[in-house]
């Protein structure tokens, strides 16, 4: 929630975000019994969660896997966490799929310029999704997987 409420506050009513309820439940449901396919990885620091990334199944298109989620702590950025989750995220897709994609929302530059750096790739399709009563446009990325050597 902390890092919903700072990476969207641009993009979302900020009091809005401040209002959301944390729901533990739902998180600790979909990892002891998570829908068919899905995975979820965290990273920690000292015994801490600081991030996670979750996959599985493309919600829209055959055959192509999903990255559905990643988000990291925000006093996490840029300290690699996210770098490790997006890698061991793409280790675990390629074993089930030559392609996968993610859904990001329009504005969230930051975001965008990591998957960017992370060899995503834009693939043209965009929908309107929407988010604490706000319509906000997201972007679909793609990418072709490959066994990293220097991973495996």
């Amino acid at each position: 929630m902390r890092t919903w409420r700072i990476a969207y506050r641009h993009m979302l009513p900020p009091e809005d975000l401040d209002a959301m309820p944390v729901d533990e439940t739902r998180w600790a449901h979909r990892i002891a019994e998570p829908p068919p396919g899905w995975r979820t990885f965290v990273a920690e620091d000292d015994g801490r969660i600081i991030g996670f990334a979750s996959i599985g199944p493309s919600r829209d298109q055959q055959l192509v896997g999903e990255l559905y989620a990643i988000y990291v702590e925000p006093d996490a950025w840029s300290t690699g966490a996210g770098r490790a989750l997006i890698e061991r995220a793409e280790d675990a897709l390629v074993k089930s799929y030559v392609d996968a994609t993610l859904w990001v929302l329009e504005d969230n530059q930051r975001a965008r310029r990591f998957y960017e750096r992370a060899g995503w790739e834009l693939d043209g399709v965009r929908k309107l999704e929407t988010f604490l009563d706000t319509e906000v446009p997201e972007v679909r990325y793609r990418k072709r997987l490959t066994i990293s050597r220097s991973r495996s």
